[in-house]
């Protein structure tokens, strides 16, 4: 994977707000690859494990800052901080239409809403991993209000932390996570209710695709609950869909399931200069921003695309 080997400026400092699992490994991953990152926490012992990973503790905060908190606390996590005037602010939020109406508000074209495709079930700064984002999709937003100077500096942020970035609107965002994260969630809760409800016998029985398909169900329920809610209507359709599924033949359901899980696509490299067009264009077609090389994004599309 390559990185940004020309910039036009030095890549600036970044802050983390919120040191639990996401911004902890965020800002573990950044201080181990050299890169300035300060980071606050109001938890003191998510504090004294990320000063551990070599993160400066700081109040005050510049360059990048990344709120990696809960969706309830996005509107004030900032408010007892300093935060450079000049900074691009952006998260880590797994809806964000919700997001972009808050921050954006607040922020103007300084705000960036994002969202990396990692983490586990487990929650909290016991849960660090610095290679959490290696090989991720890490959306980052251009929506109409977007400086797109401000959204390479974010894209920069994800891709020295070894994600590929996948540029798209909030809206579009929103839609396509109900289906592939948000409906997920609720299946695997209600496997494991299912399960439970049918006793022991069958508890004991399970196995790996039962394990498998509720791993999830294992995260943090005033997480997830906060994640379907805010993106209640996207999240809505696409269950709709799911069940319209159950109600077909079962040979064809599982047919065509088969056939999309085990479909193998190869990659195209291709080159898009910083416009909002040709960007989320890419982003439409399943393809990734993986670098830059002077003028031109580096990246790659599925093959056919």
């Amino acid at each position: 994977m390559s990185s940004f080997p020309v910039a036009t400026m030095p890549a600036p400092p970044v802050g983390v707000v919120g040191l639990g699992q996401l911004g902890g490994s965020l800002a573990a991953a950044l201080a181990a690859a050299g890169r300035p990152v300060a980071g606050w926490d109001v938890d003191a012992g998510a504090r004294e494990a990320a000063a551990a990973r070599g993160v400066r503790i700081s109040r005050e905060l510049a360059g990048v800052v990344v709120l990696a908190v809960p969706l309830p606390a996005v509107a004030t996590a900032l408010d007892e901080l300093t935060i450079d005037p000049d900074a691009t602010v952006t998260d880590v939020g797994s809806v964000k239409v919700p997001v972009l109406e808050v921050l954006g508000d607040a922020y103007g074209s300084r705000f960036v809403g994002g969202h990396p495709m990692a983490g586990t079930e487990r929650s909290g700064h016991a849960a660090t991993d610095p290679g959490l984002f290696a090989g991720a999709r890490w959306a980052v937003c251009l929506d109409p209000g977007t400086d797109l100077h401000r959204w390479l500096r974010v894209a920069e942020v994800a891709i020295a932390v070894g994600a590929e970035v996948v540029p798209v609107t909030s809206a579009d965002h929103d839609d396509a996570v109900a289906a592939i994260s948000h409906v997920p969630h609720l299946l695997a809760a209600a496997l494991a209710t299912v399960a439970g409800q049918a006793g022991p016998l069958a508890l004991g029985l399970a196995a790996g695709s039962f394990r498998d398909g509720t791993r999830v169900a294992g995260s943090d329920p005033a997480f997830v609950t906060s994640m379907v809610e805010g993106n209640a209507g996207p999240t809505a359709a696409a269950l709709a869909r799911v069940q319209q599924q159950l109600a077909r033949p079962w040979p064809d359901l599982v047919a065509d399931g088969h056939a999309v899980r085990s479909r193998t696509t190869g990659r195209r490299p291709v080159r898009v200069p910083l416009d909002r067009t040709a960007l989320l264009a890419l982003g439409r077609q399943g393809g990734a921003v993986t670098g830059r090389l002077a003028a031109f994004l580096e990246g790659w599309v599925p093959e056919g695309a």
